[in-house]
């Protein structure tokens, strides 16, 4: 299948959390992050041509996803959605980037026509639930060859469970937050087999201001030689 490369980056407690509590907005624990720290991440943003976090991100965290704490061009912002329930005064509405938000044949006339109203475009791709595997080779073929992915929990699980990434980079934060209940790095069901786990190998990781930056890159599975 030909598709974008894909980065997933997320900031992540020492215990792997990516809020304080479940429903909580990620901006508090990113308010810990300092602007050297920051920049960083907007350098990642600036390189690549698309940007997605989940419909729930937009609904917690209402990110702009653009690119301001170094130059660079605004990336494509790209929000799945299957019901296409996002707040209409979201920032990702704002004129600073295009926006296109991926939706399924479920999805309400009355909000497929708000949102188009408001200046972004709407994709179809899926019947009930978001479908990557449609949605990937559209979004190559319109000129998005690197996205990144700024989560959440459930949006990474697709992308690792279907094998769709090729980066990880973790913003680690120098925290621990606990909790039992508290979304993590990656959510859904999960592998439940090493056969089944997607293995990485650590490319680069260096410090920010006390703030450890590790990158990965996928590691293919060795070949059995039976």
């Amino acid at each position: 299948m030909i598709r974008p490369y894909v980065i997933i980056v997320s900031e992540v407690t020492l215990d792997g959390k990516l809020t304080l509590y479940r429903g909580a907005s990620s901006k508090e624990l990113m308010s810990l992050m300092t602007k050297e720290v920051y920049k960083y991440l907007h350098s990642l943003r600036a390189q690549v041509d698309g940007i997605m976090v989940g419909c729930e991100t937009v609904r917690t965290d209402d990110p702009n996803l653009t690119v301001r704490y170094v130059e660079g061009k605004n990336p494509v912002r790209i929000i799945p959605c299957s019901t296409a329930n996002v707040p209409y005064n979201a920032n990702i509405f704002s004129k600073d980037a295009p926006t296109i938000i991926v939706t399924t044949q479920r999805a309400p006339e009355e909000r497929i026509k708000k949102i188009q109203e408001l200046g972004a475009e709407i994709l179809i791709a899926g019947e009930d639930l978001v479908d990557f595997q449609v949605l990937l080779p559209i979004l190559h073929q319109r000129g998005i060859k690197k996205l990144m992915v700024e989560g959440g929990a459930s949006i990474n699980w697709e992308f690792i469970r279907l094998g769709f990434v090729d980066e990880l980079h973790i913003i680690h934060l120098p925290v621990v937050v606990g909790g039992e209940n508290v979304p993590t790095l990656v959510g859904g069901e999960g592998f439940k087999s090493l056969k089944k786990i997607l293995h990485f190998q650590i490319t680069n990781h260096f410090v920010i201001d006390n703030f450890l930056i590790t990158e990965w890159k996928v590691k293919p599975l060795a070949k059995s030689k039976n």
